[in-house]
């Protein structure tokens, strides 16, 4: 699941312009920097996420409802707490310990 999630992010932004062609380091990213983003890379970062924190043996389905809440959930947290790692954040949100 993780491997899908990882080829539909590099798919997505491969097939955008060269121009917004661009590397992110999660592990550098802070949440100020997430929320500042393009609106089309804040999607694609989301995407991504919610693909990583799936586990391993869930089923290939997309579930809009809660992916529409983990983001304003993350959008939330970001906004109130901008200077902590992105990663951190999505760590304390959705990982094992949620």
């Amino acid at each position: 699941m993780k491997m899908l999630a990882a080829l539909f992010c590099g798919f997505c932004l491969l097939s955008g312009s060269a121009a917004r062609a661009e590397k992110i380091d999660f592990s550098t990213t802070t949440c100020k920097q997430f929320l500042d983003g393009h609106k089309d890379s804040i999607g694609i970062i989301l995407a991504w996420l919610d693909g990583y924190y799936q586990d391993e043996d869930d089923p290939p389905v997309f579930d809009t409802d809660r992916f529409e809440a983990n983001a304003k959930k993350l959008g939330e947290y970001c906004s109130a707490n901008p200077t902590i790692g992105l990663i951190t954040a999505t760590d304390k949100l959705f990982g094992d310990g949620k």
